[in-house]
């Protein structure tokens, strides 16, 4: 595995590596191990496997090696990171916090959501009471209603997250999503919140990993602005993590007091990223990760506007997060040897004797 890039280096040329990466791989890419240049699986981006020499018994040992972007962790449907290059597992940051921070805040919405869905729905509700199988299939699909909804919201910002990086680059967005009228404001504040701050990126949708620690993410961007420097008591080219949160409403405060859509757990989760020693560009470049603020930012953008929050990332914030870790690791694999098997009561005994002292009933 190569050296990492020196972070002043590797920064300086993040948005064309990023750009690189949007282009297919090529056909043939030379090997680490013999340098000749050999046929890459365009499915998998590795190198197939080969011979250094025809006379060699045993392939190359850089057969099967990734190339470019395809040497970049993905992460999978079950929330781990994989390095390609060292075959290492990471959970991810937010699957973590999800199993190990408790949400009650999803609970209640979850409550509201499942009665207002009742109450828009309830001749249907009362027609569907008259059978068994009817009420079951009723009560199925009232039950999915938060699901449908979060699904709704990820799909959302997934989208918005997307045409962000687009802007952020330079790039013509995607045309499916630039052409839908739905994502046009969000976009429209995300400008606005640039400009208002002056903010410069010098990272974006970066995926970073602590090794050591047993943990991998992306990070959604990294900034610098000496206005939000000013506003925070920081050096003026501080780098600054940040995070696009695109849920909740805007100024609506629960009844925990924290902003709807923006949690506590977003200091946590960037406390995790600020805390990674090694990242990767879009090119598959692996980078020694620069040293960023102990204080992040939190774009809140919403249809009808946008808020910029800062948010605690520290080294306190990062226990925090390893707290969520213990626990995530707790409900995953320890919790499943803590409870045994009911104990099986003693058999009775013949005499009739107090079982609390051993003494005998005299007649």
């Amino acid at each position: 595995m190569a050296a990492p890039t020196p972070i002043a280096d590797a920064l300086a040329g993040w948005a064309a590596a990023a750009r690189a990466a949007e282009q297919p791989l090529p056909d043939k890419f030379p090997c680490a191990a013999c340098g000749i240049d050999r046929i890459v699986n365009a499915k998998s981006g590795t190198i197939r496997k080969h011979k250094a020499a025809k006379s060699d018994v045993l392939p190359c040992p850089g057969s099967g090696a990734p190339v470019l972007s395809a040497r970049v962790p993905a992460r999978s449907a079950r929330g781990y990171y994989k390095d390609p290059e060292t075959g290492d597992r990471y959970p991810s940051v937010t699957t973590l916090l999800d199993k190990g921070m408790a949400k009650a805040a999803l609970s209640f919405w979850a409550a509201k959501v499942v009665a207002e869905t009742a109450m828009d729905n309830l001749p249907a509700m009362l027609a569907s009471s008259r059978t068994p199988e009817e009420r079951e299939e009723f009560i199925k699909w009232l039950k999915n209603e938060p699901i449908r909804r979060r699904d709704d919201r990820g799909d959302i910002g997934r989208a918005v997250h997307r045409l962000i990086e687009a802007r952020i680059l330079g790039e013509p967005p995607p045309a499916q999503l630039a052409s839908n009228p739905e994502f046009a404001p969000y976009i429209d504040h995300f400008h606005d919140a640039v400009r208002t701050w002056k903010l410069r990126f010098r990272a974006s949708e970066m995926v970073v990993a602590h090794p050591g620690e047993n943990y991998a993410g992306t990070l959604d961007y990294i900034v610098t602005s000496p206005l939000l420097a000013e506003a925070l008591s920081l050096p003026p080219r501080s780098l600054l993590m940040g995070d696009t949160k695109t849920g909740g409403e805007l100024d609506r405060v629960v009844y925990s007091g924290h902003k709807h859509g923006v949690y506590p757990q977003a200091g946590a989760q960037m406390a995790a990223y600020r805390a990674a020693p090694v990242g990767w560009l879009r090119d598959g470049t692996r980078i020694d990760m620069p040293e960023c603020a102990p204080i992040a930012v939190v774009l809140h953008l919403r249809p009808e506007g946008w808020r910029l929050y800062p948010a605690r990332c520290g080294d306190d914030m990062f226990q925090v997060f390893k707290g969520a870790q213990f626990m995530a690791d707790f409900e995953t694999y320890r919790s499943k040897n803590v409870i045994g098997e009911a104990l099986t009561p003693p058999a009775p005994t013949s005499d009739a004797g107090d079982a609390t002292t051993g003494r005998k009933d005299v007649a």
